[in-house]
């Protein structure tokens, strides 16, 4: 029996990445499982992804390219941070498509792919696949528009290289009204126009996001990128698209403990007991990613039934408030800290002013990860 789990319901990913894929279709989708499938687990989601009816993959670095490459996946993938002091050669003999985000950027991937090509040893398989990010507003990596027509120009011209598309990323579709979405989308659109010009026939285009690709139809292009709405998480505050949040982080009650009114609990002794009761001692703490700023945030629920975490989260535990215990919560019992059956990763993030990306991203440590197909 683990102290802490993170369960992930692979059921779920393939739902919402059913559900996705038909919203979106006929553009393709992209499945995002960078920062280890946003802690999910990434070769368990790609395979689930790819199962039902993503057509390709993406993550952040090369290593994570090479991971689910080492491990068997197949489907295309694209990696979008890289340095150009890198060694690219073995992504590219694998068949990762690289993204361009520079001058320099683009004169290295040539410059590779033409040692490659003369490797007698493992050349790959050229052409070699590459996408160009463009800058379109959210001045991040990508290529900026006084550079669009020499990277574009250095890129038609080698033979080694192909350039599947452009790239972007929308910054503010989390808010459907923003009209830094419009001034994007039309920046975007000059860049196609110009990559074309430049000799190049940029056949598959990704702007949107998962906020984008759930409400901009119109921003589709011939691929869409998603990442948090495969896990489940809504990416529009207030919006509701029929996603299952696939992680539930649980933990087992260690101890229950008298306390008396007035009596104090934990670093700073900043929370006392309003009455007599009970106190439960779980075993997560900011070194496991429960953050110390989520006292006074977090419920945790034992039994169906929610309690308030109280104190200063510790390193390696938390406490929780059961009053008089009347639920009669004993030691060796699963509380939920967020997921199925407890507080949503949504609600804990809008309490503690952050995001459910970043809350699902948290649980590490002594942390468990359990692969589960629960689905609905």
């Amino acid at each position: 029996m683990d102290l802490l789990t993170a369960r992930i319901d692979l059921g779920a990913i393939a739902h919402n990445t059913r559900e996705i894929a038909r919203r979106v279709a006929p553009a393709r989708l992209m499945a995002v499982v960078k920062a280890d499938a946003y802690n999910h687990g990434a070769v368990e989601a790609a395979r689930t992804a790819v199962a039902n009816g993503a057509q390709e993959l993406g993550v952040a670095t090369l290593a994570e390219a090479l991971y689910l490459r080492d491990r068997g996946i197949t489907a295309p993938i694209t990696a979008w941070l890289w340095s150009p002091g890198q060694d690219i050669s073995e992504p590219l003999r694998q068949g990762v498509r690289l993204a361009v985000t520079s001058p320099e950027h683009a004169r290295v991937l040539i410059d590779a792919a033409q040692a490659l090509a003369a490797c007698p040893d493992r050349p790959g398989t050229p052409p070699y696949e590459a996408t160009v990010k463009v800058e379109t507003g959210m001045h991040r990596s990508g290529v900026d528009p006084q550079d669009w027509r020499e990277v574009f120009g250095l890129l038609a011209s080698s033979p080694l290289v192909r350039v599947t598309g452009l790239m972007s990323h929308l910054a503010c579709a989390d808010e459907p009204e923003n009209p830094a979405t419009e001034e994007q989308a039309a920046q975007f659109r000059r860049a196609i126009a110009c990559a074309r010009e430049c000799g190049l026939e940029v056949p598959v285009n990704h702007l949107c996001n998962s906020p984008g690709a759930l409400t901009r139809p119109d921003l589709h292009h011939e691929m869409v990128r998603v990442g948090v709405a495969l896990y489940g998480l809504e990416p529009i505050a207030g919006r509701e698209h029929g996603l299952i949040p696939a992680m539930t982080w649980l933990a087992r009650v260690l101890l229950v403990k008298p306390m008396r009114v007035g009596e104090a609990t934990s670093y700073g002794l900043t929370w006392r007991a309003p009455s007599d009761g009970w106190m439960a001692v779980i075993p997560a703490g900011y070194a496991d990613g429960l953050p110390r700023a989520a006292q006074g945030h977090l419920e945790v629920t034992v039994g169906e039934h929610r309690y308030p975490q109280v104190g200063r989260v510790c390193m390696d535990q938390c406490l929780v408030w059961l009053g008089n215990n009347a639920h009669g919560v004993t030691p060796g019992d699963e509380a939920v800290i967020f997921g199925r059956g407890g507080m949503s990763a949504t609600e804990l993030a809008r309490r503690s002013g952050t995001i459910n990306y970043e809350v699902v991203c948290a649980p590490r440590g002594r942390t468990r990860r359990v692969h589960v197909a629960e689905g609905a």
